[in-house]
């Protein structure tokens, strides 16, 4: 079964969410790596337009375009320990917590003939659960990796694993994906 790893938004505005996923995050990336396995990246942000009234995004409506990520700021770079390492690989820009909706990342995954993605990053209860639930509802078996995810506070991240591992699949450490990748 080809297993694809999906790396969420790990950008400069997240870092702070970073602080105990990050070592697991690049673990992961490279194990994907060595073994020829797809890995795919995604980068949060809007446009200019998006960011002016009226706001067409409900993520801008929700947030307000302050609390928006700017495509080209420096809050929408990808860290530098996850950008050196997206070198060969897709970076889905996105603009809303799924990362399938107005992106080519289906056709990404069936195009490398995938089964199963392997879901980390952040945020935990936004963007790698919705992006998770949402490749469950495309048909691939789906894991989000506990700890190679992040959020907000530890409430929020137990609350989307909790979420995720109830009705949409498998939510494992970093060394039990790595064991049943073997």
């Amino acid at each position: 079964m080809t297993t694809a790893l999906l790396i969420v938004d790990m950008q400069h505005i997240f870092l702070s969410m970073t602080s105990t996923s990050l070592a697991n995050v690049t673990r992961l990336i490279k194990h994907f790596q060595t073994h020829s396995l797809p890995r795919i990246f995604t980068q949060h942000g809007h446009t200019k337009e998006e960011l002016t009234p009226p706001f067409n995004n409900q993520l801008v409506r929700r947030w307000g375009p302050s609390g928006s990520i700017a495509i080209g700021s420096s809050d929408w770079e990808l860290l530098p320990e996850i950008k050196e390492l997206t070198e060969g690989c897709p970076v889905v820009g996105k603009n809303t917590y799924d990362a399938f909706i107005n992106t080519d990342l289906d056709s990404i995954l069936k195009e490398k003939k995938v089964e199963r993605v392997v879901v980390c990053g952040v945020m935990t209860d936004c963007c790698c659960d919705t992006s998770a639930r949402a490749a469950f509802n495309r048909g691939f078996e789906t894991w989000l990796v506990a700890d190679a995810c992040g959020s907000a506070n530890k409430s929020q991240h137990e609350a989307g694993l909790r979420g995720f591992g109830y009705a949409f699949g498998d939510v494992l450490g970093t060394v039990d994906v790595v064991k049943r990748l073997k």
